[in-house]
């Protein structure tokens, strides 16, 4: 989906990007993880096992809140520095914040619109089973942990359906593009 508004010039800083950068090795986040999950958490190179730990957070709801803590604001402190950097390609009027946790956090605040990617939830778990590599019951409390569809599609400014053919998608986001060009010059 971004990538569409990308080649349309449109610039956008990715909240999962930086969630991973933040728990890189030689990080605080990462050093944090470790000391609080143990080094089981790490693979043998010392990078975070993403599998291992979304196992943990998402099979406890308390060790998912204390990485939260621990992890937003420092997520949340990046992606400011990047949306408001002076160095930042901008060539287009308006900038995208890309964020599965946009309303689950307090991101929803760094942005002047609100679009939302919908699926229906069976085309999500499916596509999510497909591109993570994880059981339907994994996504199923991933998806649990998140706001619902029906309250995240309330809260949009816009919703694109992206359970439609790729030309349909395209349409969509062309005239979203249009209208943040109005919006915003």
């Amino acid at each position: 989906m971004v990538r569409i508004f990308g080649d349309l010039g449109v610039h956008w800083v990715d909240a999962d990007d930086v969630a991973r950068e933040v728990v890189e090795p030689g990080t605080a986040g990462l050093a944090a993880i470790a000391e609080h999950f143990g080094r089981e958490i790490l693979q043998a190179d010392g990078a975070l096992d993403r599998a291992a730990l979304r196992q943990r957070v998402f099979e406890n709801p308390e060790e998912r809140h204390w990485l939260e803590r621990l992890l937003h604001p420092v997520i949340r402190e990046e992606l400011v520095r990047q949306l408001q950097s002076p160095d930042a390609p901008y060539s287009q009027p308006y900038v995208l914040l890309v964020s599965p946790l946009l309303l689950e956090t307090d991101q929803h605040e760094l942005v002047d619109r609100i679009v939302v990617v919908d699926v229906p939830e069976d085309i999500q778990i499916e596509r999510t089973m497909a591109r993570d590599d994880n059981s339907q019951a994994q996504v199923e409390r991933i998806m649990a942990a998140q706001m619902a569809r029906d309250e995240r599609r309330s809260r949009a400014d816009a919703v694109i359906d992206n359970n439609r053919p790729l030309q349909d998608v395209e349409r969509q986001v062309c005239e979203l593009h249009n209208r943040f060009l109005f919006e915003f010059r």
